[in-house]
């Protein structure tokens, strides 16, 4: 399909499918024929545009992987000893986050019942656990990010 955007028809189009739309053709097989090949050339015309489209959102979103990449791996570079450091955090987060999951689902399983029941139990469960979960997960995913850098990075190369 030509890249030009004058010739590329609209993605969305309008098709009258009411049964009055068109006139009385009868059977007239040929004239159904017709209008069958030209609602199928615009049904690929759409999917061509389409696609093209998917190509163009998946070429833009692996150069911006690969521009995050490059810049981890250049921060790396500027920090080695940084990045070493929070793998290894990233570690021991990683252990203290599975020992608060694991307080965590005590608790629900031991006053599973009541959290179902009760509104006001499973609003202090939440209010309880899920900042400090949700904060502890946001740290572990950066420094895990950083931390794996050296690896990634490593293998691009």
């Amino acid at each position: 399909m030509a890249d030009d955007p004058r010739q590329v028809p609209p993605i969305f189009t309008q098709y009258d499918v009411s049964p009055n739309s068109a006139p009385n053709r009868g059977n007239d097989p040929e004239a159904v024929h017709t209008e069958v090949v030209a609602l199928l050339r615009d049904i690929l015309s759409a999917q061509d545009r389409q696609n093209q489209l998917m190509e163009e959102l998946v070429t833009q979103m692996g150069a911006t992987q690969k521009q995050r990449l490059n810049e981890l791996g250049q921060w790396k570079q500027a920090n080695p000893h940084l990045a070493r450091d929070c793998r290894r955090a990233a570690e021991w987060l990683s252990q203290a986050q599975t020992e608060y999951l694991r307080g965590v689902t005590e608790e629900v399983n031991d006053n599973g019942d009541g959290i179902v029941d009760s509104e006001y139990l499973l609003n202090e469960l939440v209010d309880r656990y899920g900042p400090r979960l949700a904060h502890l997960n946001g740290v572990l995913q950066v420094l895990s990010q950083l931390g794996n850098v050296v690896d990634e990075a490593e293998e691009k190369e």
